[in-house]
């Protein structure tokens, strides 16, 4: 799948609330809660971050794909290339990309629920070790008329990846950042 991804992520301090909302929008479960494991690829020296890129490797629910973004442009709304596909095999292809020299540099682990309603627009319930976000995908005006719905604020919209929000969160706890991970550290220790 090749495209162009437009989004926003938002806090949620609850999600039951938050899915009664949704139902009274209209919207309809599209996929049920899956565990995701991210693996962020890059090489050494880096070619993909300096230019606002990145490739990724994911589990979910027993699906693999490989995904690259490309370079974000970011107002109101996050908007970027996306290259998706499935693959057979995630060793082979692990293995293969790292034969590239893409490594793994850092892991993401989060519980998502994706709901969709009639205009195909997308929003997913995440669930992750600093938080729980929505996240709403769609085209620009769907994104802004849904949150209307939804009684989200544009000054609540999120454009960082959940990358960057790791890292705030390690700040802000004066950790050193390790991997997003529910299991073992989910940073390395205290900083100095």
């Amino acid at each position: 799948m090749t495209g162009k991804e437009t989004e926003v992520k938002i806090v949620v301090p609850a999600f039951r609330p938050f899915r009664r909302q949704l139902r009274e929008a209209g919207f309809r479960l599209k996929r049920r809660r899956v565990f995701e494991r991210n693996t962020i690829l890059e090489t050494e020296p880096a070619s993909l971050r300096p230019n606002g890129c990145i490739l990724r490797l994911r589990e979910a629910g027993g699906r693999f794909t490989v995904t690259y973004k490309g370079k974000a442009t970011v107002a109101k709304h996050k908007s970027r290339e996306e290259i998706e596909f499935e693959v057979s095999d995630a060793a082979a292809a692990s293995t293969l990309l790292q034969r590239l020299g893409y490594l793994p540099r850092f892991v993401y682990e989060k519980y998502r629920t994706e709901y969709i309603d009639s205009a195909g627009g997308i929003v997913t319930l995440d669930e992750t070790p600093i938080g729980l976000y929505a996240e709403l995908e769609g085209p620009e005006d769907w994104i802004d008329a849904t949150a209307k719905i939804l009684k989200i604020a544009d000054t609540e919209y999120i454009t960082a990846s959940y990358g960057a929000l790791y890292l705030r969160w390690c700040e802000a706890q004066a950790l050193v950042p390790g991997n997003m991970v529910f299991e073992g550290p989910i940073a390395i220790g205290k900083a100095d």
